[in-house]
Parts: structure tokens; C-alpha cells; sequence
């Protein structure tokens, strides 16, 4: 072959990459194009001017344009009039420094439809760099809807605050009016025995005994009643607690209840968790005394508690189990115990006003737990805890917070 020949022939070749550079660089482009077009998100394309180059369906809807206006704008027709003046140069710092970004963090970003209304947005950018010149996409994501739902959230927490605090003064008003009152019934039912009990007669003593002991019941359900409502009301204060100094102040105010039915208390080594202690000590508490309290005849109570660490999905967990050796109760119930004002069994032989394990339920709930019970008639009951060992924070997340 000549030199002409191969003159020509490396000439042809190098057209021939050429028209191969051109055709994939034209796919590319419409590859791009098509993406941009079925985006879920508005998305704007601009040059170093900010002259809107490229726009989708979705942008020309979201800000009331047709396609012909929109490529006969600039980016600053979409920013609301009194921020204007002030872009081109936030648009020249971001060709200086052309990075995808994110815009407007810790901020709220408003933009402009064609009929001069304003409604918040997301926006990211990303660098498009060409041979003619730096382009600029913009993708925008209308959160109108999302900072309505927000503002609402806002609305009913302040409701939910409000409430709270008119329920705390109903339960601090009923503390003392409600149970004021009983105190006095049976301060001078008591009086009126030891004054006229001769001259009450047997059946007038059964009725004034009766009255004296419709107002103790009543003392305590007001008292319970006012508990179960106070339970996560207050201040909460979570720290990290040794779960046995909890068990340990439960059982000393248990301690004469404990002598006077012979229990026997096997406590094992139990755990450390995030807890409020107050309400710890209250769980434990109600768990032990339920135990006491539904006993077999002649047998004394036993009374285990055990704790444990275990990992899974969520992360640590504590188990903590109140195991005895009481009456029981029939499977089935093992969801309706937990509900307020459910009894199993009659007043006369259990005392009590059925709201212990409903506040045991709900302060479990306010530690993001769960608890279960399980039993068989006549050999006993166990209940078990499960607890976060430490409290999820309010925004905690698998992902990069950013």
C-alpha cells in the first residue's frame, strides 16, 4: 500500500471514530433525556447563565409552565421575587465549586410558580460537565405536602401537651378532693362504732361495717386509678439502673405483706438497662405483690425473678421473668389480665382493684417493651418482660442522618 493510500486509509479511519464518538454520545444524551423525562421529580437543566436548557414533564406541572416557557426562562423565574437578586450569585459559587449537593439543609427553600404562588421544595444539584460548557441539574421535590403533615404533627403534640397538663391537674385536684372526703367516711363511720355500738344492734353494725369498707375499696380505686394516669405524665428521667436496686426498694415496700404470708423471694443476678426508676420499682412491685396475692391455700408463696441479656434484631434486649407457684389462671386469658378493671377472679376471696398489671402493661409500653404471661390453673404463673437495654433516641436510624 502507497503512502497516499495509507494517508487516506488512516484519514478514513479516524472519521470513522469520529462518527463512532458522535453516534455514542448521541445515545448517551437521548439515554439521559429519556431519563430526565420519566423522573418522578421535577427536573430543570441549566447552563453557566442560567438559562433552562432542558426540563421534564413533571417541573413544567409543578411550576404551571409549558415547555416552550420554560426554555424560554432562566432559573430565576422558579426563585420567588424577593430572593432573586441574591441567586446569580449563589449560581456562580456553585459553578466555581461544581459538586452534587444537597440544598438548603437546616433551612426551609421556597420556589415560585408561574402564577407568583410559593410553596416549599428539596432541591439537589449535580454538575453536568459537556465540551460547550458546565451544565447544571437541578432535580426538585414539592414537600408541600410533607410540611402540612408537619404542621399538623406540630398542632396535635401542642394538643397532646395541652391535655396532658389538665389531666395532670384533674389528678392532682382528685388526689385530695376525691380521697379527702373517703378519709372522712371512714374516719366518722369508725367514730360512730366505737360511740353507739350498743345501740346500733348487730344489723346496724353490719351496715356501718359494710359503709367503712365500700370507702377503703373506693380509697383504693381512686388511689390505683391515680396511678395508672401519672404513668409516663411526669418529667421522665431514663438512666442506666442496675434492675436489682429497682427489685431490691420494690421488695422493702413489700416487706410486711412478704412476713405476713411466709414468701420466699429467689432473686438472681439481673441486669443493667435504661429505665425510669420509679416506674421500675412500681413494675416490680405490682409483679411480686400480684404473686403474693393469688396464693394457694396453705402453701406458701415462692417467688423467682430472673433477668438476662439477649441480642437480636433490634438490637439488646432485657428479659426479666416473675415466675410463683400461686393459683394460676386459664390460658386464655393471658391478654385480658393486662386490661384495666379485668378480674378473674370474685372481690371476695382477692382483694384488689384489677388496674395492677394494666399499669404494669402501660409502663412497659412507655419503656417500648413488651410483656406476656403464661399459666396453667393451679401451678402458677410467669411474667415476662422484654425491654430495650438502653431507650432508642428520637432519631436514631439505621442510615446516615445527613
Amino acid at each position: 500500500m502507497t503512502d497516499g493510500a495509507n494517508d487516506e486509509f488512516e484519514a478514513l479511519q479516524a472519521r470513522v471514530r469520529e462518527l463512532e464518538e458522535r453516534l455514542e454520545s448521541r445515545a448517551s444524551e437521548e439515554t439521559f433525556r429519556l431519563v430526565v423525562e420519566t423522573a418522578p421529580y421535577g427536573m430543570v437543566v441549566a447552563d453557566a447563565s442560567g438559562s433552562i436548557v432542558l426540563c421534564n414533564p413533571q417541573a413544567e406541572r409543578m411550576f404551571g409552565y409549558t415547555t416552550e416557557q420554560l426554555l424560554a426562562a432562566r432559573i430565576e423565574d422558579l426563585v420567588p421575587p424577593r430572593f432573586r437578586s441574591a441567586h446569580p450569585r449563589l449560581r456562580q459559587t456553585f459553578h466555581e465549586d461544581p459538586v452534587h449537593r444537597p440544598m438548603g439543609a437546616g433551612r426551609d427553600l421556597l420556589a415560585c410558580r408561574r402564577n407568583g404562588s410559593e410553596f416549599p421544595i428539596e432541591i439537589a444539584l449535580t454538575p453536568l460537565p459537556r465540551s460547550e460548557g458546565l451544565l447544571v441539574l437541578a432535580t426538585i421535590v414539592d414537600i408541600t405536602s410533607r410540611k402540612r403533615g408537619e404542621e399538623e404533627l406540630l398542632r396535635y403534640s401542642r394538643r397532646l401537651e395541652q391535655s396532658n397538663a389538665e389531666l395532670e391537674s384533674f389528678a392532682s385536684i382528685a388526689s385530695h378532693d376525691l380521697q379527702e372526703p373517703l378519709r372522712k367516711i371512714r374516719m366518722m363511720g369508725e367514730r360512730l362504732a366505737g360511740l353507739c355500738e350498743a345501740e346500733l344492734g348487730e344489723q346496724g353494725r353490719d351496715y356501718l361495717d359494710r359503709m367503712i369498707r365500700a370507702g377503703d375499696n373506693m380509697h383504693r380505686l381512686v388511689r390505683d386509678l391515680l396511678e395508672f394516669s401519672r404513668v409516663g405524665m411526669r418529667q421522665q428521667s431514663f438512666r442506666l439502673l442496675p434492675l436489682g436496686t429497682a427489685l431490691g426498694e420494690a421488695l422493702a415496700a413489700l416487706e410486711l405483706l412478704i412476713e405476713e404470708t411466709g414468701a420466699e423471694i429467689r432473686a438472681g443476678e439481673l441486669p443493667s438497662a435504661e429505665v425510669e426508676e420509679t416506674q421500675m420499682v412500681q413494675l416490680f412491685q405490682n409483679l411480686v405483690g400480684n404473686a403474693l396475692k393469688f396464693r394457694r391455700e396453705g402453701v406458701s408463696p415462692i417467688v423467682e425473678v430472673r433477668g438476662s441479656v439477649e441480642t437480636g434484631a433490634t438490637g439488646e434486649r432485657v428479659r426479666i421473668e416473675v415466675a410463683d407457684n400461686g393459683i394460676g389462671f386459664d390460658p386464655r386469658y393471658g391478654e385480658r389480665i393486662f386490661q384495666i378493671f379485668q378480674r378473674l377472679h370474685g372481690k371476695g376471696k382477692y382483694g384488689g382493684t384489677g388496674i395492677g398489671l394494666a399499669i404494669c402493661k402501660k409502663i412497659v409500653d412507655n419503656h417500648e417493651g413488651r410483656i406476656q404471661a403464661s399459666a396453667e390453673p393451679g401451678e402458677g404463673s410467669v411474667f415476662v418482660v422484654d425491654l430495650p437495654l438502653r431507650k432508642r433516641r428520637q432519631f436514631d436510624t439505621d442510615s446516615d442522618p445527613k
